[in-house]
C-alpha cells in the first residue's frame, strides 16, 4: 500500500515539475492570456471516438491502462482506448451531461467560443470533471491560445497523470513554441501510457534526432 502510494505520488510529481517548468516559456513567448486567433481545424488532438462502448463506471482504469500497454496491435488498442475514453467522459450530473452535448453541437457548427462558454458552465458545476479541463484546452488550443490551454492541461493532469491526450497536447503545445526538447519529453510520456497513439511515435523519432542526435 504504501509502495503503491508512493509511486503514485511521485509521478504526480513529475507531472507537476514538468509543467511548472514549462511556465516560464509560455510567460516569455505569450504573455498572461497568450495570443488568441480563429480556429484552426488542421489542428488535432487525440480526442474520443464518435461512438463510445457502453462501460461501468467502476472498470478498473488501471486494468484498462494495462491492457492498453499490452495490447497486440492497433484494432485490439483502439478497442480499449475507447473504453477509457468512455469512463473519462461519463459524469454523474444529468446537466453536466447535457452542457458537453450541447458544447459539442456547437464545435461542429464551428461556435468555438460558445462551446467555451458551455465548459465554462459545465466546470462551475462540475470542477472535478477531467474531461471538461481536456475539451476546453482542446479548445483553446484551436484558437491559439496556448496559455490558457496549458492552464487546463495541468488541471487534466493534475487529476489523471495518465491522459494520453492532454500529454500529446502539451507535446504538440511545446513543439509550436519551439522547446523541442519539452515536446519530445511530453511525447515520450503520452507513448508510455499509449504505445498506439497515431502519428506520435514519428514525431518523437523525428524530434530524437533533432534534440539528442542520430545514432552513430
Amino acid at each position: 500500500m504504501t509502495v503503491r502510494f508512493f509511486a503514485r505520488s511521485l509521478r504526480l510529481a513529475v507531472v507537476l515539475a514538468a509543467i511548472v517548468a514549462v511556465a516560464p516559456v509560455f510567460a516569455q513567448n505569450l504573455g498572461q492570456d497568450g495570443p488568441k486567433g480563429p480556429p484552426v481545424k488542421q489542428k488535432k488532438l487525440p480526442e474520443a471516438p464518435a461512438k463510445l462502448p457502453k462501460v461501468d463506471r467502476s472498470k478498473n482504469l488501471d486494468f484498462l491502462f494495462g491492457a492498453l500497454k499490452a495490447a497486440p496491435d492497433d484494432a485490439s488498442a483502439k478497442h480499449v482506448e475507447a473504453r477509457i475514453w468512455a469512463i473519462w467522459l461519463q459524469t454523474p450530473s444529468d446537466t453536466a451531461a447535457l452542457l458537453m452535448t450541447r458544447a459539442k453541437a456547437a464545435v461542429d457548427a464551428q461556435k468555438i467560443d460558445v462551446a467555451i462558454k458551455l465548459l465554462d458552465a459545465v466546470l462551475k458545476l462540475r470542477p472535478d470533471y477531467i474531461e471538461a479541463w481536456n475539451r476546453r484546452a482542446t479548445l483553446y488550443y484551436m484558437q491559439n491560445d496556448y496559455g490558457r490551454s496549458l492552464a487546463d492541461i495541468q488541471q487534466v493532469l493534475i487529476r489523471e497523470p495518465r491522459h494520453f491526450g492532454a500529454l500529446a497536447g502539451l507535446g504538440m503545445i511545446m513543439q509550436e513554441l519551439g522547446d523541442e526538447k519539452r515536446a519530445l519529453d511530453a511525447y515520450r510520456k503520452a507513448l508510455a501510457v499509449n504505445p498506439h497513439l497515431d502519428k506520435i511515435p514519428d514525431q518523437v523519432k523525428s524530434l530524437t534526432e533533432k534534440v539528442e542526435g542520430r545514432d552513430i
